[in-house]
C-alpha cells in the first residue's frame, strides 16, 4: 500500500522502475535507490559514459547484483568486483572504498545495464524503536511509518493531524521526515509521553490534549489509530462519533482498525480508495485510506 501511494502502482517483484525519486530511508521497505544516467546494451557503453565523468570528490561504484533481482541472476562475488573495477578506471578522479563521498551503482536487468547515483537506505525508523515512552499496543514503528507515507507520500507540504496520537508513534515517523504534523490525546498523561518521544528524538512537535471533537481547524489528512474496542473498551458509538469527526477536519484519513468499519465509513461518506492489512502477534490491522 504504501508502493501504491509512492509510485502509482505496485509489483511483486523486488524492485521497480519508476520516474518517482523517493528517498529509500522514507520506507522501512525499500533497500536502496539507483538514480539512472545510463541504459545501455552493454558495459561497453557504461564505460563510454564513465569516461565523461569527473569527480572532485572520492567515489566508489558497486555493481547491485549481489541477489536475484526479478527473473536476473546473481552475479558472482568475484565478477561483480570485476565489473567495479573496470567502471571505477574509467571515471575521472579519486576511487576510495570504504568512506566514499559519491556512490555509483550498476545493475543488469532483463538484458541492459543501468548506470547511476546509487543510494542506500537508512533504517531510521529502527532507532524510534527505543523512545523513552512505550505501549505494547502501539503501532510498532515500522508500521507507523509506512502509514504516514501513506498519508503524505510526496511532501508537498500538505497538513496533517493524529487526533488520538497516544505515545506519538505515527507523529514522530512523519516528523522525522519533515511532514506537517500536530498530535492529540485525550489524555493528559499519554501527552506528556508523546511530547517527551518527540524531544528525545530532537525533534520539533506540536501536541495537545483533548478530545476530536474540539478540534476545530482543518486538515488535509487525519491520521487515526482506531484499536479502541480491545483495549479501552469504545463503544461502536465512540467509534462512529471519532470517525464522524475525522470527516468533519479532514479531506483524508488514513484509519487503522481491527474490526471492519466499512458501514461507518460510507455513513459519514468516507470511500475507501486503498486497504492492506497489517498483522501484530495475534491480531491483524486493517489500514484504510479513505477519501
Amino acid at each position: 500500500m504504501e508502493m501504491r501511494s509512492f509510485f502509482g502502482f505496485d509489483t511483486q517483484a523486488n524492485f521497480l522502475i519508476s520516474d518517482i525519486a523517493i528517498d529509500p530511508s522514507r520506507s522501512p521497505f525499500i533497500e536502496e535507490r539507483l538514480e539512472v544516467l545510463i541504459q545501455a546494451d552493454n558495459l561497453t557503453e557504461i564505460h563510454e559514459f564513465a569516461k565523461g565523468l569527473k569527480l572532485d570528490k572520492t567515489y566508489k561504484v558497486i555493481n547491485l547484483n549481489k541477489m536475484d533481482i526479478g527473473h536476473n541472476k546473481k552475479i558472482s562475488h568475484s565478477e561483480r568486483r570485476q565489473i567495479e573495477r573496470d567502471i571505477g578506471l574509467f571515471i575521472d578522479g579519486e576511487p576510495e572504498l570504504d568512506h566514499p563521498e559519491v556512490l555509483f551503482g550498476v545493475i543488469l536487468l532483463d538484458g541492459f545495464w543501468y548506470f547511476g547515483k546509487y543510494v542506500k537506505s537508512e533504517s531510521i525508523w529502527r532507532k524510534h524503536v527505543h523512545k523513552p515512552n512505550s505501549y505494547s499496543t502501539a503501532l510498532n514503528t515500522r508500521v507507523a511509518r509506512a502509514i504516514a507515507n501513506i498519508a503524505d507520500p510526496h511532501l508537498n507540504g500538505i497538513r496533517l493531524i493524529d487526533p488520538c496520537c497516544g505515545i506519538g508513534t505515527v507523529v514522530v515517523e512523519a516528523l522525522s521526515m519533515g511532514m506537517d504534523i500536530v498530535g492529540r490525546d485525550i489524555s493528559p498523561f499519554v501527552c506528556v509521553g508523546a511530547r517527551e518521544n518527540i524531544a528525545f528524538f530532537g525533534l520539533d512537535g506540536n501536541i495537545t490534549k483533548g478530545p476530536i471533537a474540539e478540534v476545530t481547524e482543518h486538515y488535509d489528512v487525519a491520521i487515526i489509530d482506531l484499536p479502541y474496542n480491545i483495549y479501552t473498551h469504545a463503544s461502536p458509538e465512540e467509534q462512529f462519533d471519532i470517525i464522524r469527526h475525522a470527516r468533519r477536519i479532514a479531506d483524508r484519513a488514513v484509519i487503522v482498525t481491527v474490526e471492519p468499519i466499512d458501514a461507518m465509513l460510507a455513513d459519514v461518506a468516507f470511500i475507501i480508495r486503498d486497504r492492506c492489512v497489517a498483522k501484530k502477534q495475534q491480531f491483524e490491522r486493517h489500514i484504510l485510506l479513505c477519501e
